[in-house]
């Protein structure tokens, strides 16, 4: 079976002093081979910790990740990991950065070369492959770990707040990129996020996560990433029902928010 399936996940954390926070209570959801996910929710409400299940590096209390078929019972090359930092090889240059997977894999030279120089094509990088990390801008540096990522061809991209870090124009064009891999490369991506602007204009499904525990409180399907990839995001934010649904949104988290610090005053 193809995609990936979040089958009734769990997971406690028990604490030193014989106390549990209990991160996430029965998650499931079903994601189709090349749909764009993106999760957003208050502080706390487990996003990150179900990304990190599904990437393999948690493995949860009750419940199981399938993908295409296999359960998953650790970190795998079929799901990529970007995270907020690009986490790369400071010591490297860029080139070698993007091709450190395909030689770990023992590629041939020529092939991995040509992998090479059309991923760092596609992020725009073509002139830089030949620098060291360090001389990058946050934005290159976030490209350069999109396209190590590409590299591993994996079946699932796992996207950790890849772009909290950046400036709004930075973002915004970043942004962009993403919409474009994911449409040309078909593959399945899940966003984590805070922003409700990104999470609206990168998921073509979304979720929003309620937390202690952490759930899925309410799932949107919605048009603005299919329209992102052919048209200037400034337009797409423009759309009657985009201000419609962030206002919602925006909502919700405010309210879940409020229940939050009244929970915190009343300890």
């Amino acid at each position: 079976m193809s995609g990936l399936q979040i089958d009734n996940i769990s997971m406690r954390f028990d604490l030193p002093n014989g106390s549990s926070v209990q991160a996430l209570k029965d998650v499931s959801l079903d994601l189709k081979a090349g749909e764009l996910l993106s999760v957003l929710g208050p502080s706390g409400c487990g996003k990150t910790t179900l990304l990190n299940i599904v990437a393999g590096f948690l493995a949860p209390t009750e419940g199981k990740i399938v993908l295409n078929g296999n359960t998953v019972h650790g970190p795998g090359a079929e799901r990529g990991m970007v995270f907020q930092q690009g986490a790369l090889f400071e010591w490297m240059s860029v080139r070698e950065n993007v091709g450190f997977g395909p030689k770990m894999k023992g590629m041939a030279q020529g092939q991995k070369r040509e992998i090479v120089d059309h991923l760092l094509d596609v992020v725009g990088l073509s002139d830089f492959k030949e620098k060291a990390v360090y001389e990058l801008s946050g934005g290159m540096q976030q490209r350069v770990a999109l396209a190590r990522c590409l590299a591993n061809e994996p079946d699932v991209i796992l996207m950790d707040e890849p772009l909290g870090a950046l400036d709004a124009l930075t973002r915004e064009k970043m942004q962009g990129l993403v919409l474009k891999l994911w449409k040309e490369t078909g593959k399945t991506i899940i966003l984590i996020t805070h922003s409700v602007e990104e999470a609206l204009l990168l998921g073509e499904r979304l979720l929003v996560m309620a937390p202690r525990p952490g759930r899925i409180h309410k799932e949107y399907r919605l048009p603005f990433a299919e329209m992102g990839v052919d048209q200037d995001l400034r337009f797409v934010k423009k759309e009657p029902q985009f201000a419609e649904v962030r206002e919602e949104i925006l909502g919700m988290i405010w309210d879940m928010e409020e229940e939050i610090m009244g929970r915190k005053e009343g300890a």
